[in-house]
């Protein structure tokens, strides 16, 4: 990417206009792969905060419902422990996707 920007700034011929657009193209690339890796890692947090708020509403039920707080603490931690195990699961997808996405990037 730094090369190919270089080289479009080497064009004594180009107008500032052309050697922007040019740059542009050259940084293009390193936009998209980071668009895919960005959206995969968003989609991951998302899930894994949307399973822990999950958690959350259902140890305050408990605790509404007169379960006591160390039992909602202990259902709490349990519930999180299996939000962290279920995503771990999902990272090697995760991953696939990602470089997927990047190898078709190079074609």
């Amino acid at each position: 990417m730094f090369h190919c920007s270089a080289r479009c700034c080497e064009d004594r011929t180009a107008s500032m206009q052309q050697v922007q657009r040019c740059i542009e193209r050259c940084h293009a690339p390193l936009a998209q792969a980071q668009a895919i890796v960005t959206g995969e890692l968003e989609r991951f947090q998302d899930r894994l905060s949307r399973c822990t708020l999950h958690c959350s509403d259902r140890a305050k039920d408990a605790l509404e419902a007169g379960g006591g707080e160390t039992r909602a603490r202990s259902q709490l931690d349990a519930c999180v422990a299996a939000c962290g195990d279920e995503h771990l699961r999902l990272v090697p997808g995760m991953a696939k996707r990602m470089r997927d996405g990047l190898a078709a990037l190079q074609h």
